[in-house]
């Protein structure tokens, strides 16, 4: 067998549609921290997601937020925590388990949800309207099909 390098790794296949991939998320990383910018929001984009993924709930789990937003559990504790600084998020642990703690929104919170999550989501809209529904039904499909090959 060939050793591999750099030179011959690039040749394979599927290396080209790994590149469109990430940077299609780098894309989209970019543009959607740019709409919390211009909002005015004060919120990074991982704040973002918590917040957006608490709002109309009555509360999650760590675990769940973590993985509704795939947010790593030692990053997601920072999160939180600033959330918390910020007003904007309140945790408890549950009674009998201590190891589980609830979040969720402070009334603050649902302000800055209620607020920022429509803006946000009109914000994303304006790109994938640029979509029509054949397309964005195709990408869906292909980027499931990617997900369940890992």
């Amino acid at each position: 067998m060939a050793k591999l390098t750099a030179e011959s790794a690039a040749s394979q296949a599927f290396i080209p549609l790994m590149q469109e991939l990430a940077g299609a998320y780098q894309a989209f990383s970019l543009y959607d921290a740019e709409g919390l910018r211009k909002s005015g929001s004060d919120l990074t984009p991982s704040q973002a997601r918590v917040i957006f993924t608490l709002g109309d709930t009555d509360g999650m789990t760590c675990k769940d937020i973590g993985d509704i937003t795939l947010i790593t559990k030692g990053t997601l504790t920072g999160v939180v925590d600033r959330l918390e600084e910020k007003g904007l998020v309140e945790r408890w642990s549950v009674e009998g388990d201590g190891r589980k703690t609830i979040v969720a929104l402070t009334r603050r919170g649902e302000r800055a949800y209620a607020k920022e999550f429509p803006r946000h989501v009109e914000f994303l809209k304006l790109k994938f309207d640029n979509m029509n529904a054949r397309d964005r039904k195709q990408a869906i499909a292909l980027l499931q099909k990617i997900k369940e090959l890992f």
